[in-house]
């Protein structure tokens, strides 16, 4: 069996397919990827040992405009580059999971009538999903109110180090391995493979007072210069880098995570059971506090305005929080029962019997 799986330009649409992948792999599928060169499939994909094929990107601006106008000729060429990959490919299945990479995989698919498979990240569906449901019965999302048609909810594929992770088991080695103390509380801070500037400045302004209360940092900033910390001697580490490969030992070593509310962030803290504050992106459709909501709705995380995000509300409420053991201890409960830990076998499954079919 042949699977083409198409996604990528962020964490959010190449994290699934990667865990995705694995599980066919194991079955014997031969893989091949379709990405752009504009995304983090340029590297993530072939570091996992997967052959990527790039078509040109087809950014759809929410707004009319010259780039409105460009969107056309675009698509044409996307289209015609996708044609070729499938036909020298010949796979016995498509698979997209969104973004610029999908849509003309979406179309080349329906013109070969070659079986397609959509997987919808987020609770509120994009552009490219909504078009590609359409085209297909086998439609899965992660989220299960997603509204989209033939929608069929099998979760969020995630990496099998942190879908199989014990944060309690990993903790000494976690904060071994990013030079934390073993023992103070820990914060983890990120915003997504991008990084987010108001996270970054905000947390980092109220550096010294979470020393002063005893809280370490480690702080994924993706753009390091938007975060500026001074430590004074005796101070607790607060140790900032630009990304982190290990995520799963950066989720061992938190007792709580401040993060956007992207579906792969949201779905991997709730499963392993680390309490969160989530933050959602002010912009697009919304539906990042969508992501974040049935967790919060359990109590596994609390939900935070991007305006509303200031060091005041560090010291106020972040915190009280991390030094409350048994709060924390309530909200991993409550977390790590949302959500599917095997969203890539399911996916997996759906898509071989597509192929099938």
């Amino acid at each position: 069996m042949r699977v083409l799986l198409a996604g990528g330009g962020t964490a959010g649409h190449t994290s699934p397919l990667l865990a995705t992948a694995a599980v066919l792999a194991d079955a014997g599928v031969e893989i091949t990827c379709l990405g752009t060169p504009r995304g983090l499939e340029v590297t993530l994909i072939p570091q996992a040992g997967y052959p990527l094929e790039l078509v040109p990107p087809v950014p759809l601006p929410r707004k009319p405009g010259k780039a409105m106008v460009q969107v056309p000729g675009k698509l044409r060429a996307a289209v015609k580059a996708t044609g070729e990959v499938i036909d020298r490919v010949r796979p016995d299945v498509i698979v997209g999971f969104g973004g610029y990479v999908s849509v003309p995989a979406y179309l080349v698919a329906r013109r070969r009538h070659v079986p397609l498979v959509v997987h919808e990240g987020n609770a509120i569906p994009g552009i490219a999903n909504k078009l590609g449901a359409r085209f297909t019965d086998h439609v899965a999302t992660s989220f299960p109110d997603t509204d989209l048609p033939h929608a069929h909810y099998v979760g969020l594929p995630i990496r099998r180090e942190i879908s199989a992770l014990d944060r309690a088991a990993s903790r000494a080695e976690a904060r071994a391995f990013f030079g934390l103390d073993p023992d103070l509380p820990t914060l983890l801070i990120t915003g997504g493979s991008q990084g987010a500037r108001r996270i970054n400045q905000t947390v980092s302004a109220a550096a010294r007072d979470l020393a002063d209360a005893g809280v370490q940092v480690l702080h994924a900033a993706g753009r390091p210069d938007e975060v500026s910390v001074h430590p004074r001697p005796g101070d607790p580490p607060y140790v900032v880098v630009p990304f982190i490969d290990r995520m799963d030992l950066a989720y061992a070593a938190a007792d709580l995570i401040v993060c956007r509310a992207g579906a792969n962030t949201v779905t991997e803290v709730a499963a392993v059971g680390l309490p969160a504050a989530f933050v959602p992106l002010p912009i697009g459709n919304g539906e990042q506090a969508h992501n974040a909501h049935p967790v919060v709705e359990a109590g596994g995380a609390l939900l935070i305005d991007d305006a509303a995000l200031t060091p005041a509300w560090i010291d106020n409420v972040v915190i009280p929080l991390i030094s409350h053991t048994g709060r924390l201890g309530a909200m991993s409960a409550a977390a790590s029962g949302i959500v599917r830990r095997d969203a890539d076998v399911r996916l997996a499954e759906l898509i071989q019997k597509a192929a099938r079919a």
